[in-house]
């Protein structure tokens, strides 16, 4: 916080910095109760008849009454990570993107529409990596139209918690109804440790690892998102180069080799045989071939709730670089 020559806490921020990341400082408490502070840290997305709203880099939006503030000033973005690849925020969407590609693409701008049949919210939602070249409301009402010709639930994709990432856009979304649905984070790492994981008493599965171009049936099977296979099939084969690993009757992986980038998805272990590193296996198997093929980084995504697969991508180096998160319509008088 800033403090004065005279020891005192200043509010050094107006509604004139919103769209920049600051540091605030509030009090909480009643006339009959001690006084505690509150400190915050995000983009200033708003502030508007005495509210100021703030978002964090996880995408949670905090409402702050400008009553209630002691202090706030303007920060610097994030620091730089200090371990792994460097990587901006537009270079990971878009290699993001072309790991999940739709069945059907139109721009609108610098926005991206894309659909593919509904499987995965990744292929059926809008990518807006700039300005979609119409005021946001005649932009959005576009947007629930093309999907609503396709009978599909409009979502748009935002990114929040490094340059460049898109806080004020889903400040506007959430102010216009659309309801943050899945939130998750992308991460990435150096990609050589990964294929020089230890497998301990399951190296010996490495070897059983089969690795293909499309997935089988026991593979899609596992997988267990699929309401169409022709279509399931036709978005996960899609990408520069993708592989597909199969232990069979254990686990499956998916991988997506994108110059440095390997992207990892879809690591799932039978029930009945996880927490026995079989994740860690397939993993190694999969960056062992991304290396062949010359990648160095790896990334993937995770949603904040999967404590199984956070703790396997904590102990393979991965670090949190962004969140993404996918607003969706709501119709007038639709149920959440």
């Amino acid at each position: 916080m800033e403090i004065t020559a005279g020891g005192l806490l200043e509010i050094r921020i107006t509604p004139a910095d919103v769209g920049k990341r600051v540091s605030v400082r509030r009090v909480e408490g009643g006339a009959d109760e001690a006084p505690s502070f509150t400190d915050t840290v995000g983009v200033l997305t708003s502030w508007d008849q005495g509210v100021l709203t703030i978002t964090r880099k996880s995408g949670e939006s905090v409402h702050i009454p400008e009553s209630s503030l002691v202090a706030g000033k303007i920060v610097p973005p994030a620091p730089a990570r200090r371990r792994g690849p460097a990587a901006s925020f537009e270079e990971l969407a878009r290699v993001g993107a072309r790991a999940w590609q739709p069945l059907e693409s139109e721009p609108l701008g610098e926005w991206t529409l894309r659909a593919a049949g509904g499987f995965t919210r990744r292929a059926n939602s809008v990518l807006p990596l700039g300005d979609p070249g119409l005021p946001l409301d005649e932009a959005l009402a576009r947007v629930t139209a093309w999907y609503a010709e396709r009978e599909l639930p409009a979502y748009v994709q935002t990114a929040t918690g490094a340059v460049g990432t898109q806080e004020l856009l889903g400040a506007e979304l959430e102010r216009r109804g659309w309801v943050n649905e899945v939130s998750a984070e992308v991460r990435i790492a150096a990609l050589a440790p990964i294929g020089d994981a230890d497998t301990g008493a399951t190296g010996a599965a490495a070897s059983e690892v089969r690795l293909t171009r499309a997935p089988d049936e026991e593979w899609l099977g596992m997988y267990g998102r699929v309401k169409d296979p022709e279509v399931a099939r036709r978005v996960l084969v899609a990408g520069p180069s993708v592989w597909f690993a199969t232990l069979p009757g254990r686990a499956i992986g998916r991988l997506v080799v994108d110059g440095r980038w390997a992207g990892f998805a879809a690591v799932e272990v039978d029930p009945e045989h996880r927490r026995g590193g079989l994740g860690t296996v397939v993993m190694a198997v999969l960056a062992r071939r991304a290396l062949e093929e010359g990648a160095s980084a790896a990334w993937l995504q995770v949603e904040a709730d999967n404590a199984g697969a956070l703790a396997l991508y904590d102990g393979l180096g991965f670090a949190a670089h962004h969140a993404y998160h996918h607003f969706r319509f709501l119709a007038a008088g639709a149920a959440r």
